[in-house]
């Protein structure tokens, strides 16, 4: 006989929400998302009614896309890589809940809102400037230990789980996140980003910036890429210090890093 579990759901629109369950099958190496892929085939819940599918975001299944975030046994993480059986032995339980992340507007259902973070990724100019298309050669070299540092940041897919778990992060505060703050700092370390890194370091200074960061470090214990998000943050920290004294004194940018 084969074994079952219930996937219990958070569901609904904004102010409508409630709890839907669903019976499945489990299978060796099933996710959240199969499992989800499932319900929108046969959407019959534990009531034996059939209901509307189950809304939610889904991209790449293979964490790099960020878009499956959402709270699995109240944690937020990423559905495509939440294989089922091993959360169901370590909650002790047949029964797994689904819900959305709660610091973004809902939509409904599971999918949430994330333009928040993308605009913060805006304030703090998170990208490279390019002048112009034409090849001129080779850059500058960049040592190992700085690509490695650089490639680990790069890794951020902009999910929204590091953002979840701050408790910074809420409808009484401006904080922009963990994520842009590791973001200047990707960015800054660039050969040719830093010429911006005035600018992006400017932008932690303001309303939401990286004084508003609570050193809670819940953000790198849920981080699916698992980047060294408190260490960014300290990084940046220092830079927005320096920054703050060479506005002061009218100082000279000298990239000490």
């Amino acid at each position: 006989m084969s074994k079952t579990f219930i996937l219990k759901i958070y569901r609904g629109i904004p102010g409508k929400q409630f709890w839907e369950e669903f019976e499945l099958t489990l299978r060796p190496f099933l996710n959240v998302i199969s499992a989800l892929m499932e319900i929108q085939r046969c959407p019959i819940n534990c009531k034996k009614e059939k209901v509307a599918p189950v809304i939610y975001e889904s991209g790449c299944l293979e964490e790099v896309c960020g878009s499956c975030s959402m709270l699995i046994n109240g944690r937020p993480r990423q559905a495509c890589t939440a294989l089922i059986e091993p959360l169901l032995k370590a909650a002790g339980s047949g029964v797994l809940t689904l819900a959305p992340l709660s610091k973004f507007p809902l939509i409904r259902d599971l999918h949430v809102h994330r333009q928040g973070m993308f605009e913060n990724l805006k304030k703090v100019h998170a990208w490279i400037d390019a002048e112009d298309s034409y090849d001129r050669g080779f850059g500058p070299r960049i040592s190992q230990n700085m690509q490695e540092t650089m490639y680990a940041l790069s890794t951020c897919m902009t999910c929204g789980c590091c953002s979840e778990a701050c408790p910074q992060v809420n409808a009484d505060s401006a904080f922009m996140g963990p994520a842009p703050i590791s973001q200047v700092r990707l960015f800054n370390m660039h050969p040719v980003g830093k010429l911006q890194a005035e600018p992006r370091t400017h932008a932690l200074m303001e309303e939401g910036g990286i004084s508003e960061c609570g050193n809670a470090q819940n953000c790198v214990a849920v981080c699916p890429k698992e980047i060294p998000l408190t260490e960014s943050i300290a990084v940046m920290g220092r830079e927005v210090t320096r920054q703050a004294m060479r506005d002061l004194f009218s100082l000279p940018d000298v990239d000490n890093r």
